[in-house]
């Protein structure tokens, strides 16, 4: 004869063990969707990676072109003569408020839209087309004019470059001198960061009236052959995340979605069992 409490226990054995089959799939699921919400790849990747570390390799960098003076170029000239007084007049440069700068304004001279810098006592000078080492020259046989065996030095004021994206330090950069390239920018920008896609970095140039915008590799050696190693004026360069970064933006939202989908699946499990 069963008893009323044997056919229970009897009853409640397959319960019991749907419970368990179901409880554990629960766990299970829910643990490999809050896994795979939250993690990606952070593996920090090589510059030119291709290179075999067990000799030495050669490669072809690509020749420095100086950069030519265009309108809108803040120039720094100095002009020294034996004349300490006519020196000081000479060297009195202009500041240009609403220019590049780290407080809004920088000192120099600006080329205007004829390409012409207008200097005290030396009068106009058309500079725009010229590199800076020819604009020197100009400047000096008109000052050999005035003085004797003048020494003239003229660079950029504002030789920009402008770094964005996974970069540690974000920012337009003045540079002291005009021969830059890519790897010095970033350095510059403190390097990229986990995050910085190395295999993808634009670079956006202005070329006359056109832009051009090129895609570049520098986990490749590639690049250190590419016309675009050496930075121009006003170039910009933009570092793409991965996609690391952007599952690490949206694990704490992914995980409450996964949590709840989890406890849907549980409200269910209890629903079919009861």
């Amino acid at each position: 004869m069963v008893t009323k409490k044997s056919k229970f226990a009897f009853q409640q054995k397959p319960m019991i063990k749907y419970f368990k089959k179901n409880a554990l799939l629960f766990v299970v699921s829910s643990f490999v969707a809050l896994l795979g919400s939250s993690c990606g790849s952070t593996k920090q990747k090589i510059y030119f990676e291709d290179l075999d570390s067990s000799k030495v390799s050669q490669l072809n960098i690509p020749d420095f072109k100086e950069p030519l003076i265009q309108t809108d170029d803040i120039l720094s000239i100095s002009v020294q003569t034996i004349d300490v007084a006519a020196s000081a007049a000479l060297n009195q440069l202009p500041v240009l408020s609403g220019m590049q700068g780290g407080n809004g304004a920088v000192g120099g001279f600006l080329v205007d839209k004829a390409g012409n810098v207008e200097m005290p006592i030396l009068g106009i000078l058309k500079l725009a087309g010229l590199t800076s080492s020819a604009a020197k020259e100009v400047v000096r046989a008109r000052a050999a004019q005035f003085y004797k065996e003048p020494t003239v030095q003229v660079r950029f004021a504002n030789f920009k470059i402008t770094i964005l994206g996974e970069v540690s330090k974000p920012s337009s950069y003045n540079l002291p001198n005009e021969k830059v390239t890519i790897l010095d920018a970033i350095s510059m920008a403190g390097d990229l960061t986990v995050y910085g896609k190395r295999e993808n970095v634009l670079l956006m140039r202005q070329n006359g009236e056109k832009r051009e915008i090129v895609r570049l590799n520098l986990a490749s050696s590639e690049v250190l052959s590419s016309p675009y190693f050496y930075l121009k004026q006003n170039d910009v360069l933009i570092v793409e995340a991965t996609p690391a970064k952007f599952a690490i933006n949206n694990a704490p939202r992914n995980q409450l979605i996964s949590l709840g989908l989890s406890l849907a699946a549980f409200g269910l499990t209890l629903f079919r069992i009861f």
